[in-house]
């Protein structure tokens, strides 16, 4: 009997768990934009995306970021949908991959928009010191959750059997 004869292994579709990791991480930093945008823009009014100019360039600014964080959300859950059609998700990986990107935009954010960039302050007509502290403290613990979700996704990626 040869070989191509004898009945092969039926094996699954394989996770893809960098593709999950970064899909997750899409849709994590889309939604801290949201919540950022929604929360200190609109509702707090504390804040627009870019503060540097007039209320109107600071108003479409929030527009297009409103715009880059929808697109992102619909580009990321697209992805992830397809991730899942074709039984590819893993979710391990995917938990990890969101709050990277929860982390990732709260840290960019704090450090380089308000900081470096100086688009914009948390607040403005108080001492920013706490808001900033607070805003990238959160960022950080958001981003280490994400380091250790997807290091114990790692660990139990290499401790899986191969087929």
């Amino acid at each position: 009997m040869s070989d191509s004869a004898l009945p092969q292994p039926v094996s699954g579709p394989r996770p893809q768990r960098r593709r999950s990791l970064a899909v997750s991480a899409l849709i994590g930093a889309a939604v801290m934009a949201a919540v950022d945008e929604i929360v200190f823009h609109q509702l707090l009014g504390w804040h627009h995306f870019y503060d540097r100019s007039t209320s109107r360039a600071g108003l479409f600014s929030d527009g297009l970021l409103h715009t880059a964080e929808l697109l992102a959300l619909v580009a990321g859950f697209s992805l992830y949908a397809d991730l899942r059609r074709r039984r590819a998700l893993a979710p391990a990986h995917a938990r990890a991959g969101f709050f990277l990107g929860l982390g990732a935009f709260q840290l960019f954010d704090g450090i380089v928009d308000h900081k470096l960039l100086r688009l914009h302050q948390i607040r403005y007509g108080v001492d920013v010191t706490p808001y900033d502290w607070a805003w990238n403290i959160g960022g950080l613990i958001l981003l280490l959750i994400g380091c250790a979700l997807a290091a114990r996704a790692a660990r139990r990626t290499r401790a899986e059997p191969t087929a």
